[in-house]
């Protein structure tokens, strides 16, 4: 069978298969929330990112930088600094976003619940589109969990 040479469209027919949200998007659109945020939605931000990784992951990403900033700020009850937000870039995000996505899919898809907390945060286009998209991955994989049951 040859590869389907249009992604939207089913290998079956010409029935459009529904848009996922791509993972690099996703990255992308964090990345670009990270730089609109104002600094305390920042650090939430980062904060609500580096629950699920350990020392080695954050080590690996960004130059290590938010290995730095874990160790830092604390490990149980981590809070990050002002000083700490300075040094880092919407690019170093979108590498951890994109670290993230791969460990756990449900930090991601939490951070649809930190976006509507957040009004600061909502206001901007890519924030929206963030949370449309993380909205339609989840409804997703409820209803890939249901067919599951059934």
């Amino acid at each position: 069978m040859k590869p389907n040479p249009n992604p939207t469209q089913s290998a079956v027919g010409t029935t459009p298969a529904p848009l996922m949200a791509s993972d690099q998007a996703i990255a992308q659109l964090v990345g670009q929330v990270y730089e609109a945020a104002p600094p305390t939605e920042r650090s939430r931000l980062i904060e609500h990112l580096l629950k699920p990784l350990g020392v080695l992951s954050l080590v690996a990403i960004a130059n290590g930088i938010f290995a730095k900033i874990r160790f830092r700020a604390g490990w149980p009850d981590m809070q990050v600094q002002a000083e700490d937000l300075n040094k880092v870039q919407s690019s170093d995000v979108i590498a951890l976003v994109t670290r993230v996505q791969q460990v756990s899919v449900q930090v991601v898809d939490g951070l649809a619940e930190l976006l509507t907390a957040s009004p600061s945060m909502t206001r901007s286009a890519a924030a929206a589109l963030l949370l449309a998209m993380l909205l339609q991955r989840v409804r997703s994989h409820r209803a890939s969990d249901h067919d599951l049951d059934v």
